[in-house]
């Protein structure tokens, strides 16, 4: 049998009005009050019905989500921080797969889920500006990562070439002098250009020579393309002492590479990844990554609709959400 707030409110001997409020969360309620109907709550096991609250505001109570990759370990840790943030408003989220494909992104940005959903999280690769210039739908869009539209969409990212400049001096630290970058992209602007840019900063401030030789382009983002990036590297006949990847999963096929070539990581080559996902931390050597502060990022995408569809924050906004470099045996050794 279902409990409703004529239930509560009988049990707690107050007014439907004042259960509603808190329930609500509104703020004109007593400390006392709040304690009194919330043991009534507790003992009935009261459940709120979200879609009837929703409804009442005109709203669907679900966010999209829309990412390149599932299946890259960032993109799912993201995607459950997101899931996550929106759960303590009472949101539900919803994901959409793009593979990275600017097809993709321009349907889903065009809004074709308009009538299920309040707000759209988008974390675009190809999306060019003039894909969303003349975007007309009402729902909230918020971007991630870190291409700049310069459109009036709320932006949210870290920024690459600051963690990528730290992440390279942490290896010009050590001691290394030649530091191959892996994960270069071909054609549009992407966060891979950003990281190129830190690394060669970072050796340029450094008195270093930022040895185009040692910077390797890859067409995906996995596994098999750090692989294959670093067994070109060294088939030419260039051993770097030290690697800066595009993002764990080339470094982690990288290490592959240099452990099968007989280099140990990280005293003939010291290496460092990109986003912290959690199989860097468990591997044979474990891996010093930048790591993104995903739940912050996620705070602030869903605080972020929120805010718009309360009609709140009317310029866009380019936020930066923090980093940290987390170094562990892939460059400081086992302790």
């Amino acid at each position: 049998m279902r409990v409703s707030l004529k239930d509560v409110a009988l049990h707690a001997g107050v007014s439907i009005k004042t259960v509603s409020n808190v329930v609500n969360d509104h703020p004109h309620v007593t400390a006392a009050m709040r304690t009194r109907v919330q043991k009534s709550i507790d003992e009935l096991g009261y459940r709120p019905n979200l879609t009837a609250r929703h409804l009442r505001k005109g709203r669907t109570g679900i966010v999209a989500l829309a990412l390149p990759e599932l299946g890259n370990p960032y993109f799912a840790e993201l995607a459950a921080e997101v899931i996550d943030a929106a759960a303590r408003h009472d949101y539900t989220v919803l994901l959409d797969h793009t593979g990275g494909r600017r097809d993709q992104e321009v349907l889903v940005s065009q809004g074709f889920r308009t009538r299920v959903i309040d707000g759209l999280i988008l974390s675009p690769i190809e999306l060019e500006a003039e894909d969303l210039r003349e975007r007309a739908e009402p729902v909230p869009l918020v971007l991630l990562g870190e291409r700049d539209y310069d459109l009036p969409y709320d932006h949210i990212a870290i920024d690459n070439v600051a963690a990528a400049r730290e992440a390279v001096r942490h290896l010009i630290s050590l001691g290394r002098r030649e530091v191959a970058f892996l994960g270069a992209r071909r054609g549009r602007s992407q966060p891979a250009h950003l990281r190129l840019r830190g690394w060669r900063e970072a050796l340029d401030s450094a008195g270093l020579v930022a040895d185009d030789r040692l910077v390797a382009a890859t067409d995906g983002w996995g596994h098999a393309d750090g692989a294959a990036a670093m067994t070109r590297l060294l088939d030419a006949g260039h051993r770097p002492d030290a690697v800066f990847a595009y993002n764990d999963l080339i470094a982690i096929g990288a290490m592959r590479v240099l452990a099968e070539r007989g280099l140990r990581i990280p005293e003939d080559v010291a290496v460092v990844g990109f986003d912290d996902v959690v199989e860097g931390r468990f591997g044979a050597v474990t891996l010093t990554s930048v790591s993104p502060d995903k739940a912050s990022i996620a705070r602030m995408a869903v605080e972020s609709v929120l805010s718009r569809l309360g009609g709140g924050s009317d310029g866009a906004r380019r936020i930066h959400a923090g980093y940290s470099l987390v170094r562990r045996e892939s460059t400081l050794g086992r302790r």
